[in-house]
């Protein structure tokens, strides 16, 4: 099962509109959105889950009242999730006005780390 392509557009789309420079890369199955040099946000294969989420590297501070949300999964590869890191499901970036939500969630972070 590939990523959600149309999904990594929207993202591309979104990023290009607020002139932020990205590099994007297939990993894992999946493809990461590269700001500054540092991973920000991207699309992941859940095979639990089956579908494609949305990652977004929003920080510790953030995480904390974010992961209270239902459409909101702790980002766990190995049984411990990663610090900062977070998966949203479809219904919580489905409309516009939510992927660009969590987008500058990961945009913020992004900018506030060297």
């Amino acid at each position: 099962m590939a990523y959600d392509e149309h999904l990594g557009d929207r993202i591309r789309q979104f990023l290009q509109t607020k002139k932020i420079f990205f590099i994007d890369k297939k990993m894992m199955g999946g493809l990461v959105f590269m700001v500054n040099g540092k991973m920000c946000c991207g699309i992941h294969i859940d095979k639990k889950y089956g579908d494609s989420l949305l990652m977004a590297k929003i920080g510790p501070e953030a995480y904390e009242s974010e992961i209270k949300k239902e459409v909101c999964l702790p980002m766990d590869f190995t049984g411990r999730p990663m610090k900062g890191y977070i998966f949203i499901i479809p219904e919580g970036f489905d409309r516009d006005s939510d992927l660009e939500y969590w987008i500058d969630k990961a945009l913020s972070f992004n900018s506030s780390i060297k």
